[in-house]
């Protein structure tokens, strides 16, 4: 891809302008020119995971808000929300965009700079990650996951030609370590690598050179290693991950309920609704270790078709990427799409021990309404590239 990249330009590609507005009209149009294979694994995914959510959240649910109904009420509302943002951003030209990224990635660092302040940030389980505003609650880190791939991509998509230069690499490093740095003092270790993440792949499409990241690695590791030794919790996930059983009734329970789960759901699972492990033993099961309540009651089985879907969606989006008309859809395509398949990896990974656990969301499944509200619009994102990208084979 980082050949084709360099073979794309950052404008001048015209195509059909689309009216603005989001109505049934438009949304007809638009289901007729989007990649209607990545808009069907979006709803595939979408509908299994509020299952999931159903499934996984009524016995806390009923316990804590004697509605057994509770979080799953409140992600369906979330996902019709959400899909009326993905049907917007779908419509709306994403070449818009360029004019909105600088002020919407300086407004991402501010709002993760207030939720450090007392009284308008929230602290939760001992990290200060929400902006309470009324009933409405949020992590401003959502915000800024997409504000740094639209800023990016941008960004490279106008200097891709000097990222020869180790002085404009180090310059997009230091604005990936603003917001390291802000994420960090939460903290939100998860949202730090996996926003880094992304930013290393963005530049790597983009043409940096790989004796670059190999200097950043050799910097970069010590920095990461010394962040696990002087974090107790951290140090402890390390040590729970090297020996899962070591620490069953403490550090070890969570993990260790997870992988009972994955275990006794066999080949065909126990069957929808049945899981035992959600019964109080894994901590929020509608959350970070939702998978492990989908292999329990679909089996092993059931988690291959997830898995399955996720690369299909993701290889999907990289084919969006390859064929977008310019730099900029190519880069914001590819940004949208590594940011799911890291976030879906590391978690998968997490949930069957075969990663040190942090605290990594599953895309369309783990609870939480501000993350697949903005999910959705950035699959929104992706398919108005697609349809740009359709009106460009038909205009050749």
């Amino acid at each position: 891809m980082n050949n084709v990249n360099r073979r794309v330009t950052s404008g001048n590609v015209r195509t059909a302008s689309r009216r603005p507005g989001l109505s049934i009209k438009s949304i007809r149009n638009t289901l007729k020119s989007v990649d209607k294979q990545f808009l069907t694994a979006v709803y595939v995914l979408l509908a299994f995971g509020l299952i999931m959510v159903l499934s996984a959240s009524s016995p806390i649910a009923h316990a804590s808000q004697g509605d057994s109904f509770h979080f799953f009420k409140r992600q369906f509302l979330w996902a019709i929300l959400g899909s009326i943002a993905m049907f917007g951003a779908a419509n709306y030209d994403y070449r818009k965009l360029k004019r909105w990224a600088f002020p919407f990635f300086a407004l991402s660092i501010f709002l993760l700079i207030m939720v450090l302040v007392p009284g308008i940030g929230r602290k939760i389980n001992d990290a200060r990650r929400w902006i309470y505003i009324g009933p409405i609650n949020f992590q401003p880190s959502e915000v800024a996951k997409i504000a740094t791939i639209i800023f990016f991509s941008y960004s490279l998509s106008k200097n891709y030609k000097e990222l020869d230069k180790f002085s404009v690499f180090i310059l997009y490093i230091v604005m990936v370590g603003v917001i390291a740095l802000v994420l960090m003092m939460e903290p939100h270790f998860s949202c730090t690598m996996l926003i880094g993440a992304t930013a290393c792949i963005l530049l790597w499409v983009a043409g940096a050179k790989i004796r670059h990241f190999i200097a950043l690695g050799l910097c970069g590791v010590p920095v990461i290693i010394l962040m696990v030794i002087k974090a107790p919790y951290r140090l402890a996930r390390v040590t729970t991950f090297l020996d899962p059983f070591s620490d069953i009734q403490g550090s070890s329970w969570q993990i260790v309920q997870s992988l009972y789960a994955i275990g006794s759901g066999g080949i065909f699972g126990a069957g929808i609704g049945q899981s035992r492990q959600k019964y109080m033993n894994i901590p929020e099961p509608q959350n970070d270790f939702i998978f492990s309540i989908l292999a329990e009651e679909f089996g092993l089985l059931g988690a291959i078709l997830v898995v399955a879907l996720f690369i299909f969606l993701i290889v999907r989006g990289i084919k969006i990427a390859t064929n977008a008309p310019d730099m900029f859809g190519t880069l914001l395509a590819t940004g949208i799409t590594s940011m799911i398949a890291i976030q879906a990896i590391v978690n998968i990974a997490v949930v069957t021990s075969s990663i040190p656990v942090t605290g990594m969301p599953l895309p369309f499944f783990s609870y939480g309404g501000t993350a697949l509200a903005i999910t959705m619009g950035e699959m929104g994102i992706v398919l108005n590239i697609s349809t740009h990208s359709k009106e460009l084979d038909k205009s050749k």
